[in-house]
């Protein structure tokens, strides 16, 4: 009996190990077969003698054991995995609510800066197309038609004839030559072919990233946004060109046929918004995926400092005057407000002009109040229309090189601090091709020169604010 008591525990211990060192796949075995399969190895070899019997006792009760223990570890097994795979989702779900743009490639980024390079184009194209005067050399707003240029003498004789039916060419233009008219015809005809390009550059690629599943919920909402502002651009450009085609300027005494000065700045600040929107886009685009690669880990926490809060307000501040003064300019380019007073800093020898030729009583129209008087000057009234921008060009000068001292004794990193520095110097040389321009009366080159310089100094200042934006604080994210 001592014996078969010693040799039951010895027994017991040796399953115990066996079971503990068992591969696997053992473990993975159904429980039953499992039971089954030892309980009648022991019967068949231990079934006739008392010492069997005793030994197969313990091997059931042992094999008992077992099984509980490998189904109390399969469980845990089976609880972990759950565990883990609630814990990636949850991880996945924050990093999607934190960064909901981060899996937005890079090549859609770079679609929306070739959008905004494109606009920038055709703003300098519309502004060489005002100082030439061209604007409405075609009378037609032909969507399919208008894309074919004449080829013919004939085609050439039959646009020329339509012209010729407008007031620009029979107040202005009179004794005009077929060679002249070709050239403001391309003018313009350059103008509207380039914002054809852009229309069809934003929509083909829109669809195809679409398709595909590559734009985020916010950057489909913002690309939506700009495509409707460069359908209704489109629209605007043809609603400013027909001002200027209105025959009751025939019959108004002096009047100078060209385009109203309303329409013209609504028209620029349309494309400003659009190019705005595809820049600003864009570098988000570019930005949130570095940020994902780790790039800004070790600037987050000089970009995120609450010291640099007043900073990055005056940032803004400070895009929000280059924004207002380039509108100022549209108003002195749709009335011609750059012929008078061709002098600086003075007008007419003085800083301010005479009060009577800033508020003019001719500006009033019939029934106008004196305090309607007052708004008709702001923006009809050549010289109040050049002071005024005048005042506004100063003033974005002064907050610009205000906002360049002050970043001096600021912690700032040198991508932000490259950027004050741009922006100054940008400033620098508007200021001068704003000057120049008005003192030899606003010649083609630097008019055009001027206008794509106001478009750099807010690309410069947009800059400066995007890269002053929070950086959030994430772990790399890979991208789809």
């Amino acid at each position: 009996m001592v014996c078969t008591n010693v040799f039951s525990g010895l027994l017991s211990r040796t399953l115990v190990r066996a079971a503990a060192h068992s591969s696997p796949s053992t473990h993975t075995l159904p429980f039953r077969a499992l039971s089954t399969f030892n309980a009648n190895a022991f019967k068949k070899t231990l079934s006739r003698s008392a010492l069997g019997s005793a030994l197969s006792r313990a091997a059931a009760h042992q094999q008992q054991h077992v099984t509980r223990s490998a189904a109390h570890m399969v469980k845990a097994r089976f609880q972990s995995t759950i565990t883990a795979a609630a814990n990636s989702n949850a991880a996945a779900s924050v990093a999607a609510k934190t960064s909901p743009d981060m899996v937005v490639k890079p090549i859609v980024g770079y679609w929306m800066l070739t959008i905004s390079a494109m606009t920038f184009g055709i703003v300098v194209v519309g502004g060489m197309t005002r100082l030439t005067e061209s604007g409405l050399s075609i009378v037609e707003w032909n969507l399919i038609k208008g894309m074919k240029p004449p080829r013919s003498e004939a085609e050439w004789e039959e646009e020329f004839e339509k012209y010729k039916q407008f007031p620009e060419y029979k107040i202005l233009n009179r004794g005009m030559t077929l060679e002249e008219f070709k050239r403001i015809f391309y003018y313009e005809w350059s103008h509207r072919m380039l914002g054809r390009a852009i229309g069809a550059a934003f929509i083909l690629p829109g669809l195809y990233f679409a398709s595909r599943g590559m734009l985020s919920k916010n950057i489909a909402r913002r690309s939506l946004i700009i495509g409707a502002f460069i359908g209704f651009q489109g629209a605007l450009g043809w609603y400013m060109v027909k001002s200027g085609l209105d025959e009751q300027l025939m019959s108004t005494p002096g009047a100078t046929p060209r385009v109203s000065q309303y329409r013209l700045a609504a028209h620029l600040g349309s494309a400003f918004l659009i190019y705005t929107g595809a820049l600003m886009t864009g570098m988000k685009i570019l930005t949130d995926n570095h940020i994902a690669k780790g790039a800004y880990e070790s600037l987050a926490a000089v970009i995120n400092n609450p010291a640099l809060k007043r900073f990055k307000g005056a940032a803004h501040g400070v895009v929000a005057l280059i924004f207002i003064t380039a509108i100022s300019g549209a108003f002195v380019a749709g009335l011609d407000a750059g012929l008078v007073y061709n002098e600086f800093p003075l007008m007419g020898g003085r800083l301010v002009p005479p009060m009577r030729e800033l508020f003019d009583d001719k500006f009033l129209h019939e029934g106008d109040n004196p305090k309607t008087g007052l708004w008709r000057n702001m923006f009809d009234n050549q010289v109040t229309v050049q002071f005024n921008h005048r005042v506004l060009a100063t003033t974005t000068f002064t907050a610009v090189s205000s906002l360049f001292l002050y970043s001096r004794g600021l912690p700032l990193p040198p991508h932000i601090r490259m950027g004050v520095n741009v922006l100054m110097g940008v400033a620098c040389c508007q200021v001068g091709l704003g000057i120049a321009t008005l003192l030899y009366m606003v010649p083609v080159s630097l008019g055009t020169a001027h206008q794509a310089g106001s478009l750099t100094l807010l690309t410069s200042a947009l800059y400066l604010m995007h890269s002053l934006k929070k950086v959030p604080v994430l772990k790399k994210i890979p991208l789809k």
